[in-house]
């Protein structure tokens, strides 16, 4: 038989290129590394050639409905008989079957592809199951459901239910794994067929079993209440088949550091830090201090604060004391600042007169614009009434200073135009 025609470039192209990207390159082609992160489960084979059959058999279903489905029936029968086996619909159903970025289909099918053929052309009467025969009997990745390992063996339990059914066989269907079983919560056993530390059997019968959950504390109990106890968990000791907490506190089981102390919790303890007034403590806050720290004096039953500014600390001129807890720092007294290690009187500067920043010149032309502005509003109110010779009289005398004031005013004006 002829061997069937490429389909297309895609496939040669896609191996091409991740061949090429696979090799080392220069700096600025290589990727910036990525973020560290735990790597990708990989798939078995199995799983690969499953979803190859799987969309093998879905394009055997989209070739027949796309290409027959109406009209003349007894037209379509004949032509559908003939379509149905041939290289043509073979080619059409393979062009698809793996999608463009599964490079582990198109490797896979590049290394089955006279498989498939074979079986296409010769095979589908007596093994009509595409899956059984090429995943499991000719490429040998897969085993059948219940079954794992490279000869198949039945997982715990037995093939029919693997696990008891109630749990997961590890490489289950596959030619990998170690046949584990990963039990469902309040089960385990080698084949889960028991319950769970901190459960017990609610029910059983030859098939079924049923896990409930102990009482809080309880290990092992053959019951749900708390007097069902058999056995605790850590940090609980058993009494007349109740779980009664341990008090690791009053115990040598617990370990704090010099400074902490011992909180006992709900099977287990808790370690807390000590009071900073406390060199070791048997609990919480300065009433509980073994002994006082420096800095901190006893007095009754408590570790308080020593307040050592109530003797001479501080030396330095113009200094005084402020006490902290469990110490003391010299600051500068108010109005002075600290500089080079010693208190200096702080320079409050003068406040400033509107027109202190303003120079002489500047000044003597704000005084005549100052007099003309009030020579013109003389004038202007003068206009107002009925003195009009008033009004003429004071309006030629404004004119005459400030033509006087002008002859003298033209440098100092240019002046404080120009900022000089």
């Amino acid at each position: 038989m002829a061997s069937l025609p490429r389909r297309g470039l895609v496939p040669p192209l896609l191996w091409g290129l991740t061949l090429f990207l696979s090799l080392p390159g220069p700096v600025w082609l290589q990727p910036s590394p990525l973020p560290q992160s735990s790597p990708p489960t990989e798939l078995h084979p199995c799983h690969t050639c499953r979803e190859l059959v799987d969309s093998f058999n879905k394009g055997l279903e989209r070739t027949i409905r796309d290409n027959f489905g109406g009209g003349n029936t007894a037209w379509e029968e004949e032509k559908l008989s003939k379509y149905k086996d041939s290289e043509t619909r073979l080619v059409e159903v393979l062009e698809s079957v793996c999608s463009k970025s599964d490079f582990e289909c198109h490797r896979l099918l590049e290394l089955s592809e006279e498989l498939v053929e074979s079986w296409w052309f010769h095979k589908q009467q007596e093994a009509p199951d595409l899956f059984q025969w090429l995943c499991s009997d000719s490429l040998k990745l897969c085993c059948p459901s219940g079954t794992f390992g490279p000869s198949c063996h039945p997982c715990p339990g037995g093939a029919e239910k693997p696990c008891g059914g109630y749990g997961q066989c590890e490489g289950e269907g596959t030619r990998g794994g170690s046949g584990h079983c990963d039990c469902q919560a309040g089960y385990g056993g080698e084949a889960c067929g028991q319950c769970g530390l901190g459960y017990f059997e609610a029910e059983r019968n030859a098939s079924h079993l049923v896990c409930s959950a102990c009482f809080g504390p309880c290990a092992r109990c053959s019951g749900p209440e708390e007097s069902n106890c058999l056995q605790c968990k850590k940090g609980w000791a058993l009494h007349h088949l109740k779980c009664v907490d341990i008090d690791e506190c009053g115990t040598e089981r617990a370990s704090c550091g010099a400074d902490q102390f011992c909180v006992n919790t709900e099977g287990s303890y808790e370690c807390r830090d000590c009071a900073k007034a406390c060199l070791g403590c048997m609990g919480a806050g300065p009433g509980r201090c073994k002994k006082c720290s420096p800095g901190y004096q006893q007095v009754g039953s408590k570790c308080l604060d020593v307040d050592e500014c109530e003797t001479q600390v501080c030396p330095g001129e113009n200094e005084q004391c402020e006490n902290t807890e469990g110490s003391y720092r010299c600051i500068c007294a108010e109005g002075y600042k600290q500089m080079e290690g010693v208190c200096v009187k702080e320079q409050i500067p003068e406040s400033a007169g509107f027109f202190s920043e303003m120079t002489e010149d500047e000044l003597v032309v704000l005084q005549q614009m100052f007099f003309g502005v009030v020579i013109c509003a003389l004038a202007t109110l003068a206009a107002k009434g009925d003195l009009v010779f008033t009004a003429i009289f004071i309006g030629a005398v404004a004119a005459m200073t400030g033509y006087w004031l002008s002859e003298r005013s033209d440098r100092v004006l240019e002046g404080f135009i120009k900022g000089r």
